[in-house]
């Protein structure tokens, strides 16, 4: 049984993909627009952008630095200007990643990690919510990681943001799923990005951004709330949510040596 509402038909209908310039983000602009959306991609890197464009005639770039928050303001009036409407989809796929661990602890990365990874949802849903909810319509989808399912070792920075995206997105979908409105949570593998590139280490099951957007896009398309890929690694990291906590840390330091 389908938790959304199916997305399925993308001709002519808008897109808004936040964090687009590269890895998962650009993938599914292009995947949304070879099945004839209406896509605006957004990004700090202006230049990447322009590129996509470029070469994905009828798309839209808009710059944006998701950590300020005038600014995701202004961004969330200039699509509604450019679409009309409320987009059928927004996807909140910005991220930044380094691996920290707690003997290298440092809080300006912690803190830039919080700020891109979950203050500019935020700022995203302060501007976008009240347009969703007036329009009573509109599928909103946050890009979180397998990461935030349990702690993991040199994920001290990124993998609580990636939990607050998970809680973020059910209570999200508890209080605007009876309004008719879309919520989904995206949480990936291992997937070849420029981010992943840093992972000094073997990454089990390593999928390319494009074979990502093809099962975002099937989620969507399956009215399902959690699309979590390639599902060969994820089942069994869905599975060590369920197990007791010595369990679960002396898996862990067997698996990765830590």
């Amino acid at each position: 049984m389908p938790l959304n509402p199916p997305l399925t038909d993308w001709q002519g209908r808008w897109a808004w993909i936040i964090g687009a310039s590269t890895g998962i983000g650009r993938a599914t602009a292009a995947a949304l627009h070879e099945r004839g959306a209406r896509v605006i991609v957004s990004a700090r890197d202006a230049n990447a952008l322009g590129a996509f464009v470029g070469t994905h005639p009828g798309c839209h770039a808009l710059p944006l630095d998701v950590t300020d928050a005038d600014a995701v303001a202004q961004a969330v009036q200039s699509v509604h200007a450019l679409a009309g409407q409320v987009p059928a989809l927004v996807v909140y796929c910005a991220g930044h990643y380094r691996p920290v661990g707690a003997r290298d602890f440092d809080l300006a990365e912690m803190q830039r990690h919080l700020a891109v990874n979950y203050s500019g949802a935020l700022y995203l849903l302060q501007g976008l919510l009240p347009r969703m909810l007036a329009a009573r319509q509109g599928h909103l989808s946050l890009v979180g990681s397998v990461a935030g399912y349990r702690g993991l070792p040199l994920s001290l920075a990124y993998g609580p943001t990636k939990a607050a995206l998970n809680n973020l997105a059910e209570s999200l979908y508890l209080d605007l799923h009876p309004q008719g409105l879309g919520v989904s949570i995206v949480n990936p593998g291992f997937v070849d990005t420029p981010l992943t590139a840093q992972n000094g280490f073997k990454m089990p099951a390593l999928i390319t951004p494009e074979e990502a957007a093809r099962a975002m896009l099937a989620g969507w398309a399956r009215g399902r709330f959690e699309m979590n890929f390639p599902r060969r690694f994820t089942a069994w990291m869905r599975l060590l949510r369920c197990l007791p906590d010595a369990w679960y840390f002396a898996a862990v330091r067997r698996t990765t040596g830590a």
